[in-house]
């Protein structure tokens, strides 16, 4: 609450010189409003919060960006598409892996060279963006135990995303923005003796696996504090575009690497946990960090079968080329495209405008699932109290990279 607190001091100096949604005089008179950020710890990054409170209770909500000045969008107007992948990776930096997958897909797709990949690379792929899938996760969850008060957590799933992290650095040479995964390949294949050592990080991480779900996810304080808070229905979830977790715990089974099949996701048995309400409503903020807990598992299954597929039937041979794909030149036809991906936060896309002319898109458009998940913050968050609303922005798990595009 003290952290809450500290920033009513600031409120009219920051109303001064930043943007305000609501007016003082359009208030009651036991209303006020409150700022939260953007520098605050439970923000997650530079967001600022304007909120209007009755005592300890929440009227409305006005997420405010702008604070981080990213301009993806106009940096890839005017680059080449094989040069936007490192501002690809900047937009989500916790799963820098799969936005590459998704951008990339994007321009196979217009190039028509998607079906010359070789089966390699595609599980290859499938292996990273998994192992970066795991490694939002944990992120996600260890902070939102920190956010709710319990501290220990939260070392724990850095240490286990470290090993993640050192498996990808010895992948592409780079801890979090990769640049790994190429237009028609990758940039290398996988280092000798790579298999071996992800099936031995999955041996290791199954039982941290029980043990984080059982110490958090089973705590009676936790349950208080998420079960029946930030309730999000269905239908209100379709209606403002929410995806990932957030849409699956409301208990929609909708999963694009299911619904759209892209890669060799189809051809990989795995489950798409959804919501159930078990500790209190359906779609509150404890079926939303159960089943990023869940897809921790079924991420496990999914590369354990992969590697199998890489040491057998698409093993490591002497004349495979990670890059026999890779166009001399990017120039797709004059067309429109839009292409989606499952990422760690929900549905990522982007659409292309191309001229047909030229190696740089035309126009290129980011949808950031943090971006549009965040919309409903202020409906989630009316009627409750402050630290429910801290609870509530930690349950939708964003990163303000991939807002503030």
């Amino acid at each position: 609450m003290a952290n809450e607190v500290q920033y009513i001091f600031d409120n009219e100096n920051l109303r001064k010189s930043a943007p305000q949604k609501f007016k003082s005089e359009d208030l009651k008179s036991e209303e006020m409003i409150v700022n939260i950020g953007p520098q605050h710890p439970s923000t997650h990054g530079v967001l600022r919060l304007e909120v209007i409170t009755n005592g300890e209770e929440i009227v409305d909500v006005a997420p405010h960006l702008g604070y981080l000045h990213r301009c993806f969008e106009k940096h890839a107007e005017n680059l080449p598409y094989n040069q936007i992948l490192p501002f690809v990776d900047r937009m989500d930096y916790i799963a820098a892996m799969n936005s590459e997958h998704a951008f990339v897909m994007g321009v196979e797709r217009m190039l028509g060279i998607e079906g010359q990949i070789d089966k390699r690379v595609e599980y290859i792929r499938v292996v990273v963006a998994e192992l970066n899938r795991m490694a939002s996760h944990f992120i996600a969850l260890g902070t939102y135990a920190m956010d709710i008060g319990a501290i220990t957590p939260f070392p724990w799933m850095l240490r286990d995303r470290e090993h993640i992290l050192r498996l990808l650095e010895w992948v592409s040479g780079a801890r979090m923005l990769y640049n790994y995964i190429w237009v028609g390949g990758l940039f290398y294949d996988l280092p000798v003796g790579f298999e071996e050592r992800c099936l031995e990080f999955i041996k290791y991480i199954k039982p941290k696996l029980i043990e984080f779900e059982q110490v958090v996810l089973q705590n009676k304080i936790f349950i208080d504090r998420t079960a029946n808070v930030g309730v999000l229905p269905a239908d209100l979830a379709i209606n403002y575009g929410i995806t990932g977790p957030m849409l699956r715990a409301s208990g929609l089974k909708y999963d694009l690497r299911k619904v759209d099949a892209y890669s060799v996701y189809p051809e990989i048995d795995f489950d798409v946990p959804v919501g159930k309400g078990e500790m209190g409503s359906l779609g509150d903020c404890w079926d939303r960090t159960d089943v990023r807990m869940k897809e921790c598992y079924e991420s496990v299954k999914i590369i354990e079968q992969a590697i199998q597929k890489l040491t057998g039937d698409h093993k490591r041979t002497r004349d495979f080329d990670p890059r026999a794909a890779v166009p001399k030149k990017i120039r797709p036809k004059a067309q429109d495209f839009y292409v989606r991906a499952e990422n760690p936060k929900g549905e990522t896309g982007f659409f292309f405008r191309a001229d047909g002319r030229s190696d740089i898109p035309f126009r290129c458009k980011a949808r950031g699932a943090s971006f549009v998940n965040l919309s409903i913050l202020g409906e989630l968050a009316k009627g409750g109290l402050i630290a429910d609303l801290i609870a509530i922005l930690g349950s939708i798990d964003i990163v303000l990279g991939e807002v503030d595009r």
